[in-house]
This record gives structure tokens, C-alpha cells and sequence, in this order.
């Protein structure tokens, strides 16, 4: 019996961005067992592995089925097909994969014998995030395969948690973003002082992250239906990391109408794009294409046919505001959920959807709830509430931005993954 162990380097969290660099850790166990102190042959007690191969897998799983024939086949392995593929009981296909490595080919193991093996591989840039939506789904596997002599082909999966890679969207971003690097570019050059080298990918992504996500710049927006004026909702910032808190405030004071209730919820939107199809001239071969392949950062999406959305819900704030002149909101974002993305296959946006109960009734107008507290009678003086008021309900969505957070800082434990081979 062989046992196959694998572990992730990054023990504290299996989540990794676009572009960064995943390091696994693969041993090749040969455990003593009672019955080898008994044989007669060192032939008897080795186990041979014939090979090993080692990759990382990214599988769509859509419900879309209006694709033509020639996008099937253009999201397909990316990499070519292996033989890994027969292997492979996940649903879904498998929209991209990295070249194999191998580890070994006729790798012999004596009873207490064991191999180390250190996997590195780097995660595409061109790839969606981890998403478990509700019509679509985006998983990452760290396939493990071997094959023993006279078997079949066996197969370790290790999943892992990917992010999407923020990037500026605009020259003004960048120039904001490269602000504080262009100030040392100014100072005089020290001959004796070691050249800083260039910031990486990943680096300039967590710099830019912070600078677009601490930006606060109240947005202010006044709340009205027929009736007149409900309130001012203030939002402070429009861009959120994973993890963060939605604090805004709303401000009753100026309102002609009566806010009975507030109802906020963050609320995750998730709409399937419909693929194009568009038919070849009769002399023209028809070809090929990527339909998985994400929209970059840098340039516009290409409009596309959406299907009615779906909706999530995650944080809500509830409250009953009746008389007063102000209050919050706080909304957690969570840690597990994806941040705003968008491929060729579906697109995910973020909004706080608002439910605002109103009502015209004259007995909840300030005149009718001022109370004399000069009077003589003072202690027996108090007001009561209607027992049925005539509400309306209003509803209204705002759209948010919400981007990846460091993934050192999401807590998803990574423990150790095995395989027996008997």
C-alpha cells in the first residue's frame, strides 16, 4: 500500500490571487506494516509507481445551454487534453489547466520509505475567481494523478480559493496608485545605496487595492416619492473590500413624509449573458472560440444578450424609525462571498437594496406627536399610537463596488489531503 499525502505550504489560508504563486508539498508514503518483517524477498515488499503527474484545474459549471458547437469545443483545456481527463468525476467541464508536471516515472518505495515532492505553479491571469453562484459555478482543483502498476489511474484533488486580481480601470487610478512611488523617483541617487527592485503584480494589485477602497467621498442622495420628501442618505465610499462594514446614515430631518420603516439589504446579483451566436458564411469555415474567456480589466466588455437575474441575500438591517431624526446602517461584508466580476458566461454585481414603509396619516404628523409639557396635567399627558395607518412601500437599489481583500487576511485553514493505493 502506497499512501499519497499533499499539504499546501500556506497552511493558514488556501486563498490565492490571479497571478500568484501556489506551493504544495506531495509525499509518496510506503508505511511498514506487520506482515513485511515476515517476507522472504526485498521483490515482494517494494511497491512501484509506475508515474506521477501534478497540475491545477479550473472547472465551469453553467447551466447555460444555448452554446454552439464551435464555443464548447474553444473552452476546453486551454493546455491540450491529458490523460488526466478520464480521471476527472467533477461536473462540469474543465475550462482551464495548467501544462503537467511530472513528478517521477517507476518510482520504487521499500516499507518505510518516502518521497518529498515540492509543486509550484502560478495561477493564471486570464482565469474567473472562485464562485458558487447559483446557475454558475467556478471551482479550483490541485490534481494529484499516479498509477500503479497493473491499476487504474487514481487521482488526489486539493480545492484552493482564488480571487481576482484588481487592476486600475482608468489612467487616473494608475496615476493615484503610482503617487507615492513617483515622489522617491524625485530624490537624489545614492551610489551607495541598493537599487529597489521593480514591485511585482501582485504587489502593485494590494497598493492599488488600498488606495481605492480607503478613498472616502460621501455621496448624498435625497430619498423622494409623490407624496414629498422621505430623507438624505449618506454613503461615504462606494468601493469595499471583503471583510469591511457598509456604514451610511440617513437623515430624517428633512423629510415631508413619515419613514415608519427601513429595511437595507445587501444583496448579491448574479445574470447569466446569453451567448452570441453568429452564423459563418457559407465559404467561411466556422471557428473556434473561448467562450469562458474573462473580459480584461483594461479594455470595455462587449454588451451581451442577460438573462433575468438572480438575486442572494446576506447582510440586512431592519428598523423601525418612526420618529426619528437620524440613524445608521451598518452592513458586515463577508468573508466567504466573491467579489464583483464579470466573464463571458456571467456577470456578478453587488447593490443595497432599500425598503423604505411610508405614511401620510395626519395623527403621525409632528403637530399631532407634540406633546404640551407645560400643562398642568403633565404626568398624565402621553401620546398613543394609531391602531391602523395608511403605508406605502418604496423600494430602491443602490449599486456598489465591492474588491478582493489581501487573502492572508480570510481565514480558510488548508489541512492535509490523502490518498491510499492498494
Amino acid at each position: 500500500m502506497i499512501e499519497i499525502k499533499a499539504k499546501l505550504l500556506r497552511d493558514q489560508s488556501a486563498v490565492f490571487m490571479c497571478g500568484e504563486v501556489v506551493e504544495c508539498l506531495i509525499d509518496f508514503v510506503h508505511p511498514s506494516l506487520p506482515e513485511h518483517k515476515i517476507s522472504q524477498s526485498n521483490s515482494d515488499i517494494l511497491e512501484n509507481l509506475a508515474w506521477a503527474t501534478v497540475q491545477l484545474n479550473c472547472y465551469c459549471n453553467s447551466s447555460v445551454t444555448e452554446r454552439s458547437g464551435s464555443d464548447a469545443i474553444g473552452s476546453r483545456n486551454l493546455g491540450g487534453t491529458t490523460s488526466l481527463n478520464a480521471s476527472n468525476r467533477y461536473q462540469g467541464e474543465e475550462l482551464y489547466s495548467t501544462e503537467p508536471k511530472i513528478l517521477f516515472c517507476d518510482l520504487r518505495l521499500s516499507p518505510g520509505e518516502a518521497k518529498q515532492f515540492l509543486y509550484r505553479e502560478a495561477v493564471p491571469l486570464s482565469t474567473p475567481p472562485t464562485y458558487r453562484g447559483i446557475r454558475v459555478k467556478y471551482y479550483y482543483k490541485i490534481t494529484v494523478a499516479t498509477q500503479r502498476l497493473g491499476s487504474t489511474v487514481q487521482a488526489l484533488n486539493i480545492p484552493i480559493r482564488v480571487l481576482p486580481l484588481p487592476l486600475p480601470q482608468s489612467d487616473l487610478d494608475e496615476a493615484i496608485t503610482l503617487n507615492d512611488e513617483s515622489n522617491e523617483d524625485l530624490a537624489p541617487n545614492n551610489p551607495f545605496l541598493e537599487k529597489k527592485r521593480p514591485p511585482s503584480r501582485i504587489e502593485y494589485a494590494l497598493h492599488y487595492l488600498r488606495g481605492v477602497t480607503a478613498r472616502r467621498r460621501p455621496n448624498f442622495f435625497m430619498i423622494n416619492n409623490k407624496w414629498g420628501k422621505v430623507g438624505r442618505f449618506c454613503l461615504f465610499k462606494s468601493a469595499y473590500k471583503l471583510g469591511e462594514d457598509i456604514v451610511a446614515t440617513i437623515d430624517f430631518s428633512c423629510g415631508t413624509v413619515k419613514c415608519v420603516q427601513l429595511s437595507v439589504t445587501l444583496q448579491c446579483e448574479e445574470t447569466e449573458l446569453k451567448p452570441v451566436l453568429t452564423e459563418p458564411d457559407a465559404g467561411d469555415a466556422p471557428s473556434s472560440s473561448t467562450a469562458q474567456e474573462p473580459v480584461g480589466s483594461g479594455g470595455e466588455p462587449e454588451e451581451r444578450p442577460k438573462n433575468t437575474p438572480r438575486v442572494t441575500n446576506y447582510s440586512k438591517h431592519h428598523e423601525v424609525c418612526l420618529g426619528m431624526l437620524q440613524t445608521q446602517v451598518i452592513l458586515p461584508i463577508p468573508l466567504h462571498v466573491t467579489p464583483t466580476f464579470r466573464t463571458s458566461v456571467v456577470e456578478v454585481t453587488w447593490k443595497l437594496h432599500f425598503q423604505f414603509v411610508t405614511s401620510t396619516n395626519p395623527e403621525l404628523s409632528n403637530e399631532a406627536m407634540m406633546v404640551d409639557r407645560t400643562s398642568e396635567n403633565e404626568a398624565d399627558l402621553e401620546w398613543v399610537a394609531p391602531t391602523d395607518i395608511a403605508i406605502e412601500t418604496m423600494i430602491w437599489s443602490l449599486p456598489i463596488t465591492i474588491y478582493p481583500t489581501a487573502p492572508l487576511q480570510i481565514p480558510q485553514p488548508c489541512g492535509e489531503y490523502k490518498l491510499h493505493i492498494k
